[in-house]
């Protein structure tokens, strides 16, 4: 088999997963509740790298590589790479994916999960073995619920446990300031937390949202269901959106997935001031900003 040629490495940025609303709508037998969330991916991520090398290596870098637990051999890039080889039939290859992890592990934006998903578009760009879209889809789902969304990083409605998946309408060019207190989580627990899990599903969602304002308007009507019992267990979410909600040029604020990690919706002009203006009030948060989309 002759690989796609590559002269230099291919760089992609692994883009946060936030979820701009997270019903959960119910509970499967086996245990896996059932959400319906309406997803996006900003301009803000990890970054993963793949250039051809002596042999497979796997290098982690950037400012939270130290928090990710366990060997290497352990990394869902790793995994990503080995059972997408599994499944296009084909040897490891020569290469050296590199993670710089910007993003807090596992804090609510799908960092991880993203990783994962980049690192199997990337394998395929490089091997030029293109995978068909169902059995790309399952590969993804075997390496978690979230990676089937990161595949393709754009707006999108996911339902089931996270794998029924559809386009969601257009999103306004706006800003986003990311927000997280540097307090881990417990997934498990926050969902233990629930006090009802059967609720309703989104509000109908219009063809496309023209403004910011109009977008935070039909947020207004949703919620994230996690968002409760995420601040009960860790009271620093309050505080994170506390101080975004008295900052008059966001929108709209809100928790991202289990949390630890909030958001808030701007004008594109006015996120880098609010970021830079949190950190000069919390130096010890992790804050990035930028565009929606």
């Amino acid at each position: 088999m002759v690989l796609a040629s590559m002269s230099g490495p291919r760089v992609e940025l692994a883009r946060a997963k936030v979820n701009l609303a997270l019903h959960v709508t119910g509970r499967r037998p086996d245990g896996y509740h059932l959400i319906d969330s309406l997803v996006a991916f900003p301009q803000i991520g990890d970054r993963v790298a793949l250039e051809p090398a002596p042999g497979l290596d796997v290098k982690l870098e950037g400012p939270f590589a130290r928090d990710l637990a366990g060997p290497t051999d352990d990394n869902l890039v790793l995994k990503a790479l080995r059972r997408f080889c599994e499944k296009a039939g084909i040897a490891l290859p020569d290469v050296q994916l590199t993670l710089t992890k910007r993003l807090p592990v596992a804090s609510g934006i799908g960092g991880g999960s993203s990783d994962a998903a980049t690192t199997l578009r990337l394998m395929e760009d490089f091997t030029g073995i293109y995978l068909p879209e169902d059995d790309m889809h399952a590969l993804a789902l075997s390496l978690g619920a979230d990676v089937p969304v990161c595949l393709f990083p754009e707006p999108q409605r996911m339902c089931g446990i996270g794998d029924e998946l559809s386009t969601a309408p257009a999103l306004p060019a706006c800003g986003i300031v990311l927000v997280n207190p540097k307090v881990g989580v417990s997934t498990p627990e926050v969902f233990a937390a629930l006090d009802k899990r059967d609720n309703a599903a989104l509000p109908l969602l219009p063809e496309r949202f023209e403004t910011l304002a109009q977008l935070a308007a039909y947020l207004e009507g949703c919620r994230n269901d996690l968002q409760a019992p995420a601040a009960g267990l860790c009271p620093q979410i309050g505080s994170v959106l506390t101080a975004l909600e008295a900052d008059g040029r966001i929108e709209l604020a809100r928790m991202s997935g289990s949390g630890a990690t909030c958001f808030g919706l701007c004008e594109r002009s006015n996120a880098m001031d609010i970021e830079r203006s949190l950190r000069a009030d919390h130096p010890d948060w992790w804050i990035a900003s930028g565009p929606l989309t």
